[in-house]
């Protein structure tokens, strides 16, 4: 089972340019794949078609063998989680657990239920501190685990990070990961756009890469990233430690710094 993007091409209403055009890719449950490229190069459009959030002007998206032509964004939600970049375009309940619940409750599941993935959700974001707060009174960094807590307790199969790294420190990106290894056991896919090489370097297994409105590389991590002359198309640098790695002459595709610490020593 699978998202399968079957050349799709998607217009915004009144624009007569296109956002994306003849995309096609494969996601299956149970990968980490990353997509990047500069920012107008049609990332966060594809995703947001995956999410039916908007429709194809052409082509085709099928989620499991769904058609998303033919149902609603709230049909398609159960199936691909999407969290957006800012937090705040998502949250609308004035209650931490409220805005958790929400979902859960407007699908009439049993409480026991609602109660165990509700209480799961906290402690793998880690917002458990957090929970007797205001959701607009709680830093925006930590805002941003309130809701992955809640694409967490609706367990699509498909979960979709638009830039989880902006903003957070050294704890938030190490929570994370967390996040990113639980839902990976629970056989989900994690599908993320990314600026941050590093991010993408460390926790990701398959990279895509967009430009012109369309994907022009999509492989294996250490592949892609030491794909030169396709990351200058995209506009985009490789991690620090591959430019290092580079720089000083080391012929291995380095990808972080503790594999740059071995080679050098």
């Amino acid at each position: 089972m699978a998202i399968e993007v079957k050349n799709i091409t998607f217009s915004y209403p009144g624009s007569l340019a296109t956002a994306v055009e003849n995309v096609s890719m494969t996601i299956e449950k149970g990968e980490r794949v990353a997509i990047i490229g500069q920012n107008g190069a049609g990332k966060s459009t594809t995703v947001k078609l995956m999410n039916n959030i908007y429709k194809p002007s052409k082509g085709t998206i099928l989620v499991d063998g769904i058609d998303t032509k033919e149902r609603t964004t709230a049909q398609i939600a159960p199936h691909v989680g999407y969290v957006f970049q800012n937090p705040n375009d998502q949250i609308f309940n004035d209650d931490v657990v409220k805005e958790i619940e929400y979902v859960l409750r407007y699908r009439k599941l049993p409480e026991e239920e609602i109660r165990k993935r509700r209480e799961e959700a906290i402690d793998v974001t880690g917002i458990r501190p957090y929970v007797e707060m205001h959701p607009f009174d709680i830093p925006l960094p930590i805002r941003k685990f309130l809701t992955i807590a809640v694409v967490v307790a609706v367990s699509p199969d498909y979960v979709i990070l638009d830039e989880p790294t902006a903003g957070q420190d050294l704890w938030g990106c190490a929570q994370l990961k967390t996040v990113m290894d639980y839902l990976q056991q629970k056989g989900k896919a994690v599908l993320t756009i990314s600026h941050d090489m590093e991010y993408v370097a460390e926790n990701f297994d398959r990279v895509i890469v967009m430009a012109h409105k369309n994907v022009i590389a999509d492989g294996e991590k250490r592949d892609i990233l030491y794909r030169m002359d396709t990351l200058r198309e995209a506009h985009v640098k490789p991690p620090l430690s591959a430019q290092i790695a580079q720089a000083v002459g080391i012929r291995d595709k380095i990808l972080n710094l503790k594999e740059l610490s071995a080679a050098i020593l």
